[in-house]
């Protein structure tokens, strides 16, 4: 089982994300905390995964996120909140943190979220992911760019495609109804690319295809 800590000073919020979470037969949440100190404390008790929301008292959930990474450096930390800017999701990467999403996320994608931090991978919200991108685009682009293009130059057209949204940050849904496609279709194309391209997650991907300088839209579909 995958043992969650989550942290929302509002009480609704988190018994709707406890609801979210126990659905999940993998997924046990084994704590609550209503401030970013209470929730570095509880983590200390053995947590796999800790749930933080920015805006808290005593303690935001960036502070604890720092805090946590001295006190249980085991520990891996999600960001949830309803604020997406992109120097909260930077200084929630730059200081370790496990992934970024917003209170609009799927509850589909939350499970997804917590999975993939548990397992040791990065996972970013499609605004976050684009934040991500922007922010690295002015460092180095020219050499990243170069690599990246002979990276993908083993894909298919629509391979290409399909990266090519996901570098805009487009969840598998959305992505599917950009190319008429079904969300499982979307889904095994990403898994494809990922095999391909040697990425352990579709952020790397997002980040390549930017480097690439691949747009969507530069290649029209060709069937599946």
């Amino acid at each position: 089982m995958i043992r969650v800590l989550v942290a929302d000073d509002e009480p609704l919020i988190r018994a709707g994300i406890r609801m979210i979470l126990t659905s999940a037969d993998d997924i046990d949440v084994v704590a609550e905390a209503g401030d970013g100190r209470e929730a570095v404390e509880k983590a200390r008790g053995g947590v796999d995964v800790a749930l933080l929301d920015i805006q808290m008292p005593v303690m935001d959930g960036l502070t604890a996120l720092v805090e946590l990474g001295r006190a249980a450096p085991k520990v891996r930390v999600l960001i949830l909140t309803t604020f997406g800017e992109r120097d909260n999701v930077l200084r929630t990467l730059g200081h370790g943190g496990a992934g970024f999403l917003l209170k609009d996320s799927s509850p589909g994608e939350l499970i997804q979220a917590v999975r993939a931090a548990a397992a040791g991978n990065a996972y970013l919200s499609p605004a976050a992911t684009r934040h991500v991108a922007d922010a690295l685009s002015a460092t180095g682009a020219t050499t990243r760019g170069e690599a990246a293009r002979r990276r993908i130059d083993g894909l298919t057209a629509r391979e290409r495609e399909v990266l090519a949204l996901l570098g805009e940050g487009l969840s598998n849904a959305d992505a599917g109804r950009r190319l008429h496609m079904s969300e499982a279709t979307v889904k095994t194309y990403v898994s494809r690319i990922l095999t391909k391209l040697d990425c352990d997650n579709r952020v790397q991907a997002a980040l390549l295809a930017r480097d690439a300088g691949i747009q969507p839209g530069e290649l029209q579909p060709r069937g599946h």
